[in-house]
């Protein structure tokens, strides 16, 4: 199934979020791809709050590779990874992101072709792109049951 969301400016990236949040279902795992400022942190963030987390933690990993969260509403851990800086898929594996990914907590996952080889098979794709309007679109792909 896929499905498309339409962010058209920063006001509206809550009600995304929780537009999203109907998508996820029993879900854990969720690929963001998309170019170098196309959103994916920005939206990942709005994203953590909706899911109860404070907004002052909710921000980039960039340079620890993974953040850790947890939801005030649900306590539920939740998992944020930046892999841009990623040398291998060795380094992956060394800080253990398969038991990440095994955990059944929520893992969003910004540049995640850098663990293609080891993302599970029931990973959500999310596309996120740039409009001409600098509006973004999000395209939702959920793997086949």
């Amino acid at each position: 199934m896929e499905k498309t969301i339409r962010i058209a400016n920063l006001e509206s990236l809550a009600a995304a979020a929780e537009e999203f949040i109907g998508l996820m279902d029993d879900y854990t795992v969720f690929a963001f791809n998309g170019d170098m400022g196309a959103g994916k942190t920005t939206f990942i963030r709005a994203l953590a709050r909706a899911l109860g987390v404070d907004a002052e933690e909710a921000n980039s990993p960039s340079f620890s590779l993974i953040n850790e969260y947890r939801s005030d509403t649900t306590a539920e851990l939740i998992y944020h990874f930046d892999l841009y800086r990623l040398e291998s898929l060795d380094e992956a594996l060394e800080i253990g992101v398969e038991d990440y990914f095994d955990s059944g907590a929520v893992c969003l996952i910004e540049w995640p072709e850098r663990v293609a080889d080891i993302l599970p098979d029931d990973a959500v794709r999310v596309d996120i792109s740039e409009d001409a309007d600098g509006s973004r679109l999000l395209k939702v792909t959920l793997p086949h049951d």
